[in-house]
């Protein structure tokens, strides 16, 4: 390829490396002139442009990232068309994603005009996002270049989102003298939260004393109907002969690792029992927030394998304390003050409570209570509301007509909340760092209320959640930080996300008596100022 200013005579086929206007018509960057173009330009007076022009053996960009990205092999990864010299390749399920670096390190060291750029090792990852990037930097590259790239992807597969699977977990909480039921209650919402986010499933609980015998006894109880054991001990590990690593082995399991290089979560123990996996999970892990627990967990949900070689190489990136977690590469983190919010705003339930009329098109001050309540919604610093409907779906929908706002037909509503939740979270856009719950029969909540919400949120740099409250009890609307949104994705029934909202980082804002005013039956709409319609 030869780059730099030709002659215009000699312009045609070549590709410019700058936008240029002649006349009114503009050509952008990377266009290919033809003889008509290049007409175009000698008539507006324009006598040499600066472009590529490509040999005989040349590919031109978006050529060669397609063929490197067709001579990948991968699994569970969708490879996008290739646009301005670039094919993006995402995961098709949620999951954790491995990656063979050295085939990508030798790949990116054929030539520096072709890259390759991945997540971490490991990494785990939502439906949809990008895991990797392949890259042409000049205009075109030679076709030699990219038969040698393709020589080494033919070597063997080069990364692959492993997906989670539905594994079944069991739970045992071994007790002291002086440990509240509370803390242990806790830890299990905390725990099936976190199975949650995975497709994991928490599907018994036993509490022991916490000593070897019990303790033995109950693992091997659960290990027979469940994939994995999890154990949290009342004491944690200050020996490998201590409580729980003895019992896996009075059990007749094995023990893999006690102790691993990273921080919080040193004292896991990691083994296996009648072919399960079994973990003694370090204290941290009753908390929600990321620690050595979540990358083991993960994995093997995940269905990959964590040996004993595994963890003690987890030590580089292994200190937690003060670093974010995992930043994608090409999608910086927004500032606090940019994080966007999109509200989803419930209006797809049959009021059933009111014995016929929808109270969602009862009059305030003369306008249905949904439409007011969307444009409060409208008038907030969102950047965005999703309006999930169901029942009386046209009747609803007429009611908000002429708003921005976005529909999102929920046709399962009769199964309960969760479903509307789903609908909901699945329409926000990707750039969305958290979604407000707005329920549509709250008429006391104003948009200042929102915005204390978003305020709040923004602040805690976006990873809590930011309930409203009054009087110090719980109240409505509740926005979720996008790292929840998995989690939403696989719940059931009328429950809502109160087991997660409770299980997180959660930061209360008072906003006063609009935060626990809702309008289930005809007395409390009545006292709040509305009119049913029939």
């Amino acid at each position: 390829m030869k780059f730099g200013p030709i002659p215009i005579e000699a312009a045609e086929g070549a590709v410019l490396a700058h936008a240029t206007t002649a006349g009114e018509k503009r050509f952008r960057k990377a266009h290919r002139l033809s003889a008509e173009d290049v007409a175009i330009l000698k008539a507006a007076g324009i006598s040499q442009v600066v472009a590529a022009v490509l040999a005989s053996g040349d590919l031109g960009e978006d050529a060669a990232a397609q063929r490197i990205a067709e001579g990948m092999i991968f699994s569970g990864v969708e490879a996008r068309p290739a646009a301005t010299g670039r094919v993006n390749l995402h995961a098709r399920a949620a999951g954790i994603f491995t990656v063979d670096a050295a085939m990508i390190d030798a790949i990116n060291a054929v030539d520096p005009a072709i890259t390759i750029a991945t997540l971490a090792q490991h990494a785990p990852v939502e439906k949809g996002r990008m895991i990797a990037t392949v890259k042409i930097i000049p205009f075109a590259v030679a076709s030699t270049l990219v038969d040698a790239v393709t020589e080494i992807c033919a070597g063997g597969e080069i990364f692959a989102v492993n997906a989670y699977r539905p594994v079944r977990v069991g739970v045992i909480q071994t007790v002291l003298p002086g440990i509240k039921p509370g803390v242990l209650d806790k830890t299990l919402r905390v725990t099936e939260a976190r199975l949650a986010r995975t497709g994991g499933r928490l599907t018994a609980e036993r509490r022991t004393a916490h000593e070897i015998a019990p303790l033995a006894e109950a693992a091997n109880s659960l290990a027979r109907d469940n994939d994995i054991v999890v154990i949290f001990g009342a004491s944690a590990m200050s020996d490998f002969a201590d409580v729980v690593p003895a019992a896996i082995e009075m059990a007749g399991g094995t023990v893999i690792r006690a102790g691993m290089p990273v921080d919080p979560g040193n004292l896991l123990v990691l083994g296996t029992l009648a072919g399960k996996r079994v973990i003694g999970a370090p204290g941290c892990a009753r908390s929600p927030k990321e620690n050595g627990f979540d990358w083991v967990l993960d994995r093997l949900i995940a269905g990959l394998d964590v040996t004993a070689r595994d963890i003690a190489g987890m030590g580089v990136g292994g200190l937690l304390m003060e670093i974010p977690t995992r930043p994608q590469p090409r999608e910086p983190l927004p500032a606090k003050s940019k994080l966007k919010v999109g509200i989803v705003l419930l209006a797809a339930g049959r009021s059933s409570r009111m014995g016929g009329p929808n109270k969602l098109l009862a009059l305030f001050d003369g306008q249905p209570l949904v439409r007011r309540t969307a444009e409060r919604a409208l008038a907030s610093k969102a950047s965005g509301t999703i309006i999930v409907t169901g029942h009386q779906r046209e009747r609803v929908r007429a009611a908000l007509s002429g708003l921005d706002v976005t529909f999102a037909d929920n046709p399962d509503f009769a199964d309960g909340l969760s479903t509307s939740l789903r609908a909901g979270i699945a329409y926000l856009p990707h750039d969305m760092a958290g979604a407000m719950i707005v329920l549509g029969d709250m008429p006391g909540v104003a948009p200042e209320d929102l915005d204390r919400l978003i305020d709040a949120f923004r602040k805690a740099g976006g990873n809590s959640v930011v309930r409203a409250s009054h009087g110090g009890k719980r109240g409505n609307p509740v926005l979720l930080p996008r790292s929840l949104f998995p989690a939403i994705a696989h719940l059931e029934g009328d429950t809502g996300a109160r087991h997660l909202v409770e299980a997180e980082g959660l930061i209360d804002v008072e906003i006063g008596e609009g935060a626990s005013v809702d309008v289930d039956t005809r007395e409390a709409l009545e006292d709040a100022g509305g009119v049913l319609q029939d």
